[in-house]
């Protein structure tokens, strides 16, 4: 390949740096934490980031593939492992809490599945540009650990070749969950559930139909609410068994600016108090909820989060989609609903051969428990 017609990788600094007609192009039309405007918000945020960046791959002068980068240079592990790997580590914590803290390079969505934006899988030398780029970046940035998150496996395919010869390994993530949709009612979603599910449905509907404190209203505005939905976010992170992103107000605001994604919450209301929320978002005919907040002073007793969740579901098949995504969290409850789970793998590496060992050894082992042990059944 010539000089002048060869691939090649530059690192821009910010979403802006990319046009947004290439964005739209490459990014999947049907996936609303890809759209451009999330990123924007991303980067007015303070949800764990401390700064953003953007690989683009161009060829004959043409943008191949965008792949955003994330830099967190002091990751917190106590709050991205599960209940019992955090108690182990909590004596750490205690006497020398700066070992819990690893700066690291987030490559894909810091907040959604993982994706090298293109049209058609990198040509595997090209592949090995980006690769050999990303990692250079982290040395210059002193981040020692890089992280491919949550791609699906085909995702990863094109990439394998480089990422394995640049000592790369992958280990299993926490699956989405995804609901497929094409129903033309809520009642028609309900009767395609397998019997139990569909009679649990029901009754809980039924029950909360009864109630006169409580009611659910999707709302176009909420602006006003954020700090009541901040409140109700909080209770749910800290029940949560790993918080690697933590969203805050600066970044609900950025996201709901007028050219922000196209949004709704679901919020339920007890008079005039918010006690829960699901933030969701649309692109294509896709769906996502987002992020959840509850109050558990009611959570349980009236099955808030169920609600919640049936009121999106409603929502997203009056609007058409062809399916809705929800969090990495609360599976039993999703698999009832009727969602599949969706396999979502890491590929990381660390930039010095030791501590790239030291993770190779001990990692797929630990993630891999800690995943058998958040999908088991519970009683």
């Amino acid at each position: 390949m010539s000089a002048a017609t060869g691939p090649t990788v530059e690192i821009l600094p910010g979403v802006d740096a990319v046009p947004a007609e290439t964005w739209d192009a490459l990014a999947p039309p049907h996936d609303p934490m890809w759209g451009r405007e999330v990123f924007v918000a991303m980067e007015r945020g303070a949800i764990g980031p401390d700064g953003y960046a953007y690989a683009v791959v161009r060829e004959a002068g043409r943008t191949l593939g965008v792949l955003p980068l994330a830099a967190v240079h002091g990751l917190r592990l106590d709050r991205i492992v599960g209940e019992r790997e955090r108690r182990m580590l909590a004596p750490v914590g205690r006497w020398c809490p700066g070992l819990l803290r690893v700066p690291m390079l987030f490559c894909g969505n810091f907040l959604g599945q993982g994706h090298v934006l293109g049209r058609e899988p990198l040509p595997e030398p090209v592949a090995e540009l980006l690769v050999r780029t990303v990692l250079t970046h982290a040395r210059r940035h002193r981040l020692g650990t890089v992280v491919f998150k949550d791609f699906a496996p085909d995702e990863l395919a094109p990439l394998r070749p480089a990422l394995e010869a640049a000592g790369f390994f992958e280990v299993v993530s926490m699956p989405d969950t995804e609901l497929a949709l094409g129903y033309g009612s809520f009642e028609e979603y309900v009767a395609a559930l397998p019997a139990k599910a569909r009679r649990n449905v029901r009754s809980k509907v039924r029950k909360f139909a009864a109630r006169d404190d409580l009611r659910i209203e999707v709302l176009a505005d909420f602006v006003s609410l954020v700090p009541d939905m901040l409140e109700l976010y909080g209770q749910v992170m800290a029940r949560a068994d790993q918080t690697l992103d933590v969203l805050d107000a600066s970044f609900l605001r950025a996201l709901h600016r007028p050219d922000g994604p196209e949004q709704r919450l679901v919020a339920c209301f007890e008079g005039d108090r918010l006690v829960a929320f699901l933030l969701c978002l649309f692109r294509g005919d896709g769906a996502i909820g987002a992020r959840i907040g509850l109050d558990y002073r009611l959570a349980h007793g009236a099955h808030l989060y169920h609600h919640v969740h049936y009121a999106a579901i409603e929502l997203a098949i009056a609007r058409g989609c062809r399916h809705i995504r929800f969090a990495q969290t609360a599976y039993e409850p999703k698999r009832e609903l009727g969602c599949a789970l969706v396999e979502q793998r890491y590929a990381l590496t660390h930039v010095r051969p030791l501590p790239r060992a030291v993770l190779r050894r001990l990692l797929p082992a630990a993630l891999g428990s800690a995943l058998a042990r958040t999908l088991a059944p519970r009683s």
